[in-house]
């Protein structure tokens, strides 16, 4: 009798246990889920917006881009979430296997993308940037879009050159705009409404630094997503460990 009851007793908790976990997982997978869901309405509602905003975000490729990316992160948590906890609950081993799937296709991504970033590291310097940048801006031809590319992010990060507006010296730029210093996309406005009001175009072209923008694109982007991948690391690392 008391082997039996040990048994049984183990096999309770083992239950117990089981159960627990289930009931964790689905919990967990549920905020994966509503993430998911609040990105996807993020998304869908920038595209199809009446009041103007789709527009703005449109006309700027480093937004555009932002765009389709909140989508697709979107896309992938609610498929994760939605499967982790119908497979949970209901204890479907078809889910749970699309569900683990998905985990490894996630996992393979990240591992392929941390292999690119190491092979093509080089790619990624200063010293890059700022010779692609001598070589190849115009400053004001809307239809390349290296420089449109540029143009953006200057705008957007009210940024000049890569590490400062001393990288447009000896540069196509200055060949094809000799009595400009910087270009436009340098300039300070005088509000972010969306209207290029500068203010003070002609003595900003000219190189007065009062009226440019000093700080190098470089610094100025890798400061504002440096916190955002932090966090986006640490949430990468969190959910597949969880989930593995």
């Amino acid at each position: 009798m008391g082997q039996g009851e040990a048994s049984a007793r183990g096999t309770t908790m083992e239950g117990d246990c089981l159960s627990c976990i289930k009931y964790l997982m689905f919990v967990f997978n549920f905020l994966i889920f509503l993430g998911g869901s609040f990105l996807l309405g993020v998304g869908v509602w920038v595209l199809v917006d009446p009041t103007g905003f789709r527009e703005i975000v449109a006309a700027n490729p480093l937004l555009f881009t932002g765009v389709y990316i909140i989508l697709g992160m979107g896309g992938m948590l609610f498929l994760l979430g939605f499967l982790g906890c119908c497979g949970a609950i209901r204890e479907n081993k078809c889910l749970l296997l699309f569900f683990f799937m998905l985990i490894l296709l996630i996992f393979l991504a990240e591992l392929a993308a941390a292999i690119l970033a190491f092979i093509f590291r080089e790619h990624l310097t200063r010293e890059y940037f700022t010779k692609e940048l001598k070589r190849h801006y115009q400053g004001y031809n809307n239809t390349d879009v290296f420089t449109s590319t540029w143009n953006a992010v200057m705008n957007t990060f009210d940024c000049c050159g890569v590490n400062s507006p001393e990288d447009f010296k000896d540069s196509l730029f200055r060949m094809i705009n000799q009595n400009h210093m910087v270009p436009e996309a340098c300039c300070q406005r005088a509000s972010q409404t969306g209207e290029l009001a500068y203010i003070n175009k002609e003595q900003c072209l000219l190189g007065n630094m009062m009226f440019r923008n000093n700080k190098g694109c470089y610094s100025a982007v890798v400061d504002y997503f440096e916190l955002y991948i932090y966090v986006a690391g640490a949430l990468a690392i969190v959910v597949l460990t969880i989930e593995v």
